[in-house]
């Protein structure tokens, strides 16, 4: 059956295969008429939209290009003659035709927003969730109106997560929600239902004093940041804690509808001794990822630490809270990962990677940010760093990322990282390798497909070879360049002229 994936990595899929959408621009025109939910766009508005401000002089007849050959790839059995069934013609524009399963942002969307029991909207919101596998459209982050989608679907996706907690703690399962719990409001400080449903989830999971210390938390958040105290509601629920309202007592434990059990994602480490973006056999689990967190705020370590020990797979080699700790903290504890923090107190993030980087057989570095585009992040790609992870992300996505970084098939958060390698492209640097000299073209088309965000196993399916080859061909391009990270040769697609930002890959 064609689907179609909006929450992660933009995809349509024939069953298990990756259908080849062509370059971004032309991925964009299938993007735009998913997020439309089947409504017919004019041309006019997707001209507009593609090319915000300066659209090139044959942009109708490029757009026309664009979805015969979209056309092609979602229906290649298609007679030439005869009308297409998906992509369709809407005049005055064109229109995606296809039922409400086939695409993951529809199935996601019509979960959150059905009503029913708890235990029904306990079921619902699990397998809705399940379906993310990244931030949505992060690869049209360049372009008003998917930031503007992506914004209101990752706005769905936190109430999911808060639908879910609630429903959990009417069936009275709050100590199992506690870590989750923890985890978002640490992404999600601002949001006072997060803190509400944490802190009764620990008042009922009892641990009345750690309920009234989140509610403290809370109140201190929300005045430093927004000079506000605590809303209504939080205030009310404060009062009824140290009253020991009866209304707050636990329910009873009711069994819950849990969904069907998911595949690993895409991302999934390796065990080791395989290479890149080879699947593990026999369904054995990968080999379990040390993991060192450095950061200085006490609160972010807290959350990331609830993350991992709540992750199968995981397991936190040390915690430190500047960069010299964090350079000291990794030559002794040997993790296989680093979650650093790019701003930090004596020694800044950058520098300690750089040096962690620097040593022998080094772990795998992912900076956390808070902020978008930065000189320090940009030269943090260069440095070998496997990419950046927003200290805002969910739960999901920072496992996702790492699990991604470890296999070292792609780079974190297209949000960022695309973003800002255009914005610094094209900068000189002595540092970076020569013009990609001795390359040929498979080599070349090779690091096209990288710079375009594609995982070992797309580009096996968008070249019709082994995925096992791609992981061998990466390695010898690493090798020939001199460098040991994928996200350094994105930068020297982009630094060498290869790649241009906004230009379309074909």
């Amino acid at each position: 059956m064609l689907t179609f994936r909006a929450l992660g990595p933009f995809q349509a899929r024939h069953g298990d295969v990756v259908l080849d959408l062509g370059g971004q621009r032309q991925m964009a025109v299938l993007a735009r008429l998913l997020v439309a939910g089947g409504r017919a766009v004019p041309v006019s508005v997707l001209i507009d939209e593609l090319w915000p401000g300066e659209p090139p002089a044959q942009a109708l007849s490029t757009i026309q290009g664009y979805v015969s050959r979209l056309r092609r790839a979602l229906e290649p059995d298609r007679a030439p003659r005869e009308e297409a069934e998906v992509l369709v013609s809407a005049p005055p524009g064109y229109a995606l035709r296809a039922a409400p399963g086939q695409v993951d942002s529809w199935r996601f969307e019509s979960a959150v927003k059905l009503d029913g029991d708890p235990a029904a909207v306990w079921a619902r919101t699990e397998e809705a969730l399940a379906l993310w596998r990244g931030p949505a459209l992060a690869e049209f982050s360049d372009l008003p109106w998917a930031v503007t989608e992506a914004g209101r679907l990752e706005e769905l996706r936190l109430t999911a997560v808060e639908r879910r907690a609630d429903a959990g703690l009417t069936l009275g399962h709050s100590a199992a929600l506690v870590a989750d719990l923890e985890a978002h409001v640490s992404a999600h400080p601002l949001r006072e239902e997060a803190w509400r449903l944490l802190a009764l989830a620990l008042y009922r999971g009892g641990r009345q004093g750690d309920a009234l210390g989140a509610l403290r938390r809370a109140r201190t958040v929300l005045r430093d940041e927004l000079g506000l105290d605590l809303g209504a509601t939080l205030q009310r629920l404060e009062s009824d804690m140290l009253a020991q309202a009866p209304h707050l007592d636990p329910p009873a434990p009711r069994a819950v509808r849990t969904a069907a059990p998911q595949a690993l994602p895409e991302t999934a480490a390796p065990g080791r001794g395989e290479a890149p973006g080879q699947e593990a056999s026999g369904g054995t689990e990968p080999e379990t990822l040390r993991v060192v967190v450095a950061d200085d705020q006490a609160l972010v370590r807290t959350g990331l630490r609830v993350v991992l020990d709540s992750e199968p797979g995981f397991v936190l080699a040390g915690e430190a809270e500047n960069g010299e700790q964090a350079i000291a903290l990794v030559r002794e504890a040997r993790p296989d990962l680093v979650l650093m923090d790019i701003q930090m107190p004596r020694l800044d993030g950058l520098t300690a990677a750089r040096r962690i980087l620097a040593d022998e057989d080094p772990p795998k570095v992912i900076m956390m940010t808070t902020f978008g585009t930065d000189d320090n992040l940009y030269s943090a790609l260069r440095a070998g760093v496997s990419g950046f992870v927003l200290k805002t992300s969910a739960p999901e996505q920072l496992i996702t990322a790492m699990r991604a970084a470890q296999a070292g098939d792609a780079l974190i958060d297209p949000a960022v990282t695309t973003r800002l390698i255009a914005a610094f492209a094209g900068r000189s640097d002595p540092a970076a390798p020569a013009a990609l000299a001795g390359l040929g073209d498979a080599e070349l088309d090779l690091m096209k497909l990288i710079a375009r965000g594609l995982t070992n196993r797309q580009i096996a399916a968008t070249l019709s070879v082994p995925e096992p080859s791609v992981a061998e061909s990466v390695g010898r391009l690493l090798a020939h360049l001199g460098l040991f990270d994928r996200a350094q040769l994105v930068v020297a697609a982009y630094e060498s002229g290869l790649v241009n930002p906004g230009a379309v890959s074909r």
